[in-house]
């Protein structure tokens, strides 16, 4: 590759997170309000009372959760106590859980709030459990904005599940 001149790196999977941000709808509503019998099919791990915990369709890292509280608020002041308290508990608890199946050298827990800030999907707030290994961050992000995911989503699924 010539100095100056960017090289391609397909990555075909992409176009589904492109194309949907356009749909109507909240993608974490949608999901939490499908049945249970769909569960694996929308990778959600964990239903609580107040939250429920997914993987990420289109991850940072292998292992990249999401928690999400079934209300579709955009900021923390707008739940309550309960769900504050569950969202803890439950990152917590698949924080634990990553470590032991993924063993993971350290974590990212966060939350974006507004799409200035990072959110993808600013409208309904998440927190974000991202495991992360010495040496994740190699050439691949730095010089080419793409990542490597080296397991498949239900093959990761199913290894979280302790199937």
């Amino acid at each position: 590759m010539e100095h100056g001149k960017l090289g391609k790196i397909w990555a075909p999977w992409r176009i589904g997170y492109i194309l949907g941000l356009k749909k109507g709808g909240c993608v974490f509503c949608d999901k939490a309000a499908d049945s249970q019998e769909k569960d694996k099919e929308n990778l959600i791990l964990e239903r609580g009372e107040n939250c429920y915990v997914l993987m990420n369709t289109f991850p940072y890292n292998p292992g990249h959760l999401l928690v999400c509280p079934y209300a579709h608020e955009a900021n923390p002041e707008d739940l309550s106590e309960e769900v504050h308290a569950e969202m803890m508990r439950l990152t917590i608890k698949w924080k634990i859980r990553l470590a032991k199946v993924v063993q993971a050298h350290g974590f990212n827990l966060g939350i974006n709030l507004g799409s200035i800030a990072g959110a993808g999907i600013a409208e309904h707030l998440h927190a974000h459990i991202v495991p992360r290994w010495q040496g994740d961050t190699n050439f691949m992000t730095t010089v080419s904005e793409t990542r490597v995911l080296s397991q498949s989503l239900s093959e990761l699924y199913e290894k979280l599940m302790g199937k």
